[in-house]
């Protein structure tokens, strides 16, 4: 008796292991249904499609066309046409890289509860297109098209379709400012920035950009103007504070009257569709208006007096502050946010920010001979044409000339860098009263400018009044003007 129920206990276990067994084979030949694929699962033509929408995580957005995209919520917003294209280009030919057929189980691909539904409707028909899982094995996502089958795609959608609003917006166009002809501001600053090829007004074959200052064109530096309109071109329009700006809104970003307007006249070339025809210029003018949030200008403004008197009475002391500022192209209704690196990069806009920080800017191949006045003392190294009989055919033409004080050859590199190196820490109007710490007048090959005078007086313990042309300029470091006389003395002592 007891054998017999042995035996049946055995034949229990048996046949449930068989069970198991055959089940696990039922599984397993489930699993082993995935095959490799380059199929084109989904092709939905984008001139046919009518509407468009997708959801992830929080973030849900549908547009309908009508002529133009709409955004459902505000058929007001500005919709990126582009961008739309874009989305819809992916399932133009939307191609895989492995099929999952007869499929029971989406949640272990991750789409009972997918991480993105997309949704594009034509007139006819309606399509769903979910986002699983992201595989880590095969480095693909799993998506389903509703048709029974799981794919893996090589190009994740959602890479494309991880966007919010923001992305959607159609930004105003910045232009290539490269080409301009004027750059004029108003508002906290108020001149005009010109463009001139060979001009007479400057020293420098560099000086392409000219404003006016008391009456008198003076160059501006070509490298600082091209870098502020550089940073124009480049500036952050990703955070928009509205799309649709009322004359309410405009007053509290500060743009009703901006405390800065920049209008830039450019010039652009127009291709013609003619191979023959020579292409055409055209001209067009971009604006620019900046506004800081007034009520944190206001408090700033509030601040820094209170820190100057403080600093007045010698216990002041410096604190960070946030800025919020808002930007504004022509008259469009989109305000953006800038960034505070771009508020102040484009608010560096006086004409101290972008006229020439150095004392002397020429181009050293123009200097043809330096005289030098030192403790009452004067010296010339002049620039002097060698014998070109004695010039050998692989030598430069640089090296037919060499600087001569007192009739011998010197080496001026060291008094060329240290004329170079004298540089603005400050700009001033004041007229020097210390003592003379050396006089430069340096000869150009030039007729407009056949020479500059460059005089530098004691300041004070750190710095030195640059004056240029019988003007004060700057204040630069005196430990510069130290190393100038170190490099005169090298030459003239040696």
């Amino acid at each position: 008796m007891r054998r017999s129920k042995k035996i049946l206990i055995l034949l229990a276990v048996l046949i449930v292991v068989s069970v198991a067994a055959v089940a696990a084979m039922q599984m397993e030949e489930k699993q082993e249904q995935i095959r490799n694929s380059d199929e084109v699962v989904l092709e939905i033509d984008p001139e046919t499609v009518t509407s468009l929408s997708w959801e992830y995580e929080d973030v849900s957005l549908a547009f309908h066309k009508d002529e133009t995209w709409l955004y459902d919520e505000d058929e007001a917003f500005p919709v990126d046409e582009e961008t739309i294209g874009e989305l819809l280009s992916l399932f133009e030919a939307f191609g895989v890289s492995f099929i999952i057929e007869e499929v029971e189980d989406y949640a272990q691909y991750g789409l009972e509860e997918p991480h993105c539904t997309i949704q594009v409707n034509t007139e006819d028909t309606e399509y769903v297109v979910t986002l699983g899982d992201y595989s880590k094995m095969d480095e693909q996502r799993y998506v389903s098209i509703g048709d029974g089958n799981v794919y893996l795609v090589s190009t994740d959608p959602m890479e494309t379709y991880e966007k919010t609003l923001s992305d959607m917006i159609d930004n105003d166009h910045i232009p290539e400012l490269d080409q301009i002809t004027s750059v004029e501001f108003s508002g906290d600053q108020s001149y005009t920035i010109t463009y001139e090829e060979d001009s007479r007004n400057s020293y420098s074959d560099a000086d392409v950009y000219f404003t006016d200052r008391d009456g008198e064109t003076v160059p501006m530096d070509t490298s600082r103007v091209n870098s502020y309109l550089y940073d124009i071109e480049t500036m952050d329009m990703s955070t928009y504070a509205t799309y649709n700006a009322t004359q309410e809104e405009l007053e509290r970003f500060g743009l009703d009257d901006p405390d800065l307007t920049v209008t830039v006249d450019y010039t652009y070339t127009v291709e013609s569709e003619n191979e023959d025809q020579e292409p055409e210029t055209a001209s067009d003018t971009f604006v620019l208006h900046i506004s800081r949030d007034p009520e944190e200008k206001a408090a700033a403004e509030a601040a820094e007096q209170e820190q100057d008197d403080a600093e007045d009475a010698e216990d002041g002391e410096d604190t960070e502050e946030t800025i919020t500022a808002y930007a504004r192209v022509g008259d469009s209704q989109i305000v953006y946010q800038l960034t505070e690196e771009d508020y102040t990069a484009l608010t560096a806009a006086a004409y101290d920010d972008l006229r020439h920080q150095v004392v002397f800017w020429a181009d050293f191949a123009d200097v043809t001979q330096i005289d030098i006045t030192l403790e009452n003392s004067s010296y010339t190294v002049a620039l002097q044409q060698t014998d070109e009989e004695s010039q050998t055919e692989d030598e430069d033409e640089e090296e037919a000339s060499v600087w001569l004080y007192q009739e011998e050859e010197v080496a001026i590199d060291d008094l060329e860098n240290a004329i170079l190196k004298l540089e603005a820490q400050s700009f001033t109007m004041e007229k020097p009263t210390g003592k003379e710490e050396i006089r430069l007048t340096i000869h150009l090959n030039n007729e407009d400018f056949p020479e500059v005078e460059v005089i530098l007086y004691r300041y004070d313990g750190e710095y030195c009044v640059a004056e240029v042309a019988g003007e004060p300029v700057c204040l630069v470091l005196r430990s510069d003007v130290v190393d100038l006389v170190e490099a005169v003395n090298a030459i003239v002592l040696s």
